[in-house]
């Protein structure tokens, strides 16, 4: 049973502040994630600088299926972020299509490519924080509709 089942009003219990502070890290992140994508896509120069000529190799070859799934889990992700602040349960689906496109996306770069040598011990890092962040926002939506603060 939810909490508005509970009071027996219908309406929606208040949003905890865990919500906001959850919605808002994860809107940072994705924010990120999606300048990240794009201003790889767009090969700004200015962003790409940072690489060496190994991982813009690396990046620029990545198969189109692959950077669907990099598509998919970046624009959804953030998606759903929306719709965790604005308090819809779609936003358990949304996280939960980002996560399926980060899965195909890392097919390439875990089983098919040398992606993660390539990157480097960094490249690492940030392959397992994306992947933490992306099954706790599923976790986490999940819980606040079982709760009723998401509707």
């Amino acid at each position: 049973m939810t909490a508005a089942e509970s009071t027996g009003t219908g309406a929606r219990p208040k949003a905890p502040i865990h919500l906001w502070i959850v919605g808002v890290l994860a809107l940072l992140w994705n924010f990120m994630g999606a300048f990240d994508y794009l201003a790889t896509q767009l090969k700004l120069a200015s962003y790409m600088g940072q690489f060496t000529q190994e991982q813009l190799d690396y990046f620029y070859g990545i198969p189109a299926w692959a950077v669907s799934g990099w598509a998919i889990a970046v624009w959804i992700g953030l998606v759903g972020t929306v719709g965790l602040l604005l308090r819809r349960r779609w936003s358990v689906l949304a996280f939960a299509v980002s996560l399926a496109g980060l899965a195909i996306s890392s097919i390439y770069t875990l089983f098919l490519s040398n992606g993660l040598k390539i990157n480097g011990t960094m490249g690492v890092i940030m392959t397992v924080l994306v992947w933490v962040i992306a099954i706790f926002l599923v976790w986490y939506s999940k819980q606040q509709a079982k709760a009723g603060i998401l509707t």
